[in-house]
């Protein structure tokens, strides 16, 4: 820091001093400035209560208890010239103390604090005022797990700064607040400057932060999908078995969707389908080639009559035109990550993968003849090639 002389046109260098040489104490001197003064940190803050020892079974205290403009609670510990090792596991200790008071705690707290301070305040009164509300009763305080921590020093040690770094990776809203004294002959000065993060940066890191946490978020989501479809596939493949339903009696269960058992023919599986809000049977037709597909679909199609009479209601026939395969399927709409549904969801398709079965079964010796059949038009174009 420099001292600018105006008559000389010039500027002299501050001498940087320690809190400890100048006799200044933790409690009695930099608490208490930004007591008074909680712009310093860089944005208002209401103080609430300063050595804040409301915790049950512990005789810890908090340096600086605060509300923020968006009603967050924000616990701020001060150091002097040394952060010391433990500030970050404090400030975690007394922002996990602190996430469980209520509205009207945290209202007693302050007015503790006010009638010490400033006798006669109301405390509602001045948390309506900060907050921009009419009445306490629309006023939101301490919300969720959004309380933040300030930590003041001088100087951060390493362990602390990497730790501040990791935990605002994992979205807890930290800042660290270099604190440091100068002096010029009787005059002391004191500066006050945000070192994490950043405050250029301090909007890109929370917006990285946010993506890493939405992708976190996916991925978890994922594995836990994942387990969940193993879970159903692995009831629903004993309901089979127990129903003496032999189809799926070599298939293990997945991780996927859907879950395959041959049909004898290569290519045109029967499929059940588990999705979130859905149950389904289906009859896939996947082979290599999509004019077999179609051929194959379009022979079923022209017997779709007798196929649904068999099935005992209609089905849902999709050529898909635009696509290679093409499928026969019925469908029931379940609350399917719901595994008080899972009884009933694996029933129905016990009950309609029989039926499904017992509906195609009987077209299969037709589709091996149209097969048989694109085969030789193959061939035949092949030779007039």
């Amino acid at each position: 820091m420099f001292r600018v002389d105006i008559g000389k046109n010039r500027i002299s260098k501050l001498k940087q001093v320690r809190f400890s040489d100048l006799g200044y104490t933790e409690r009695n001197h930099l608490q208490e400035w930004l007591a008074n003064q909680p712009d310093a940190l860089g944005e208002e803050l209401l103080i609430i209560q300063k050595e804040f020892d409301g915790f049950d079974d512990t005789k810890e205290r908090l340096d600086l208890l605060a509300i923020d403009k968006q009603g967050a609670l924000v616990i701020i510990e001060n150091k002097l010239d040394d952060s010391g090792r433990n500030v970050v596991w404090q400030s975690l200790k007394y922002a996990s103390y602190c996430s469980t008071l209520s509205k009207s705690q945290i209202a007693e707290i302050f007015q503790r604090y006010l009638d010490k301070t400033t006798p006669g305040t109301d405390a509602k009164a001045l948390i309506c005022e900060f907050l921009g509300q009419e009445e306490f009763a629309d006023v939101v305080v301490n919300p969720g797990n959004d309380q933040r921590l300030i930590m003041v020093a001088a100087q951060f040690r390493k362990e602390v700064t990497s730790t501040v770094l990791w935990l605002l990776k994992h979205r807890v809203l930290v800042k660290c607040f270099r604190a440091t004294p100068f002096q010029h002959g009787d005059s002391v000065y004191l500066n006050i400057e945000q070192v994490i993060p950043l405050p250029e940066a301090e909007e890109l890191m929370i917006g990285i932060s946010e993506k890493e946490s939405e992708e976190q978020s996916s991925e978890r989501g994922q594995v836990t999908r994942y387990l969940l479809r193993a879970e159903f596939w692995q009831k629903t493949l004993e309901a089979l078995e127990h129903a003496n339903v032999s189809l799926y009696s070599n298939v293990n269960p997945t991780r996927d969707h859907w879950l395959n058992a041959g049909s004898g023919l290569s290519g045109v599986p029967y499929t059940m389908i588990f999705n979130r809000d859905e149950a389904r049977v289906e009859l896939t037709i996947a082979r290599a080639s999509r004019e077999e597909n179609k051929a194959l679909f379009d022979a079923l199609y022209a017997r779709r009559g007798e196929i649904e009479a068999l099935f005992g209601e209609p089905l849902d026939w999709h050529r898909n035109d635009e696509k290679k395969a093409s499928n026969v399927s019925f469908g029931k709409a379940f609350v399917g990550h719901d595994r008080e549904s899972w009884p009933e969801m694996t029933e129905w398709l016990v009950d309609h993968l029989r039926r499904l079965h017992s509906a195609f079964h009987p077209q299969f010796p037709l589709l091996r003849k149209v097969l048989r059949k694109e085969l030789v038009k193959e061939q035949a174009t092949e030779a007039e090639l």
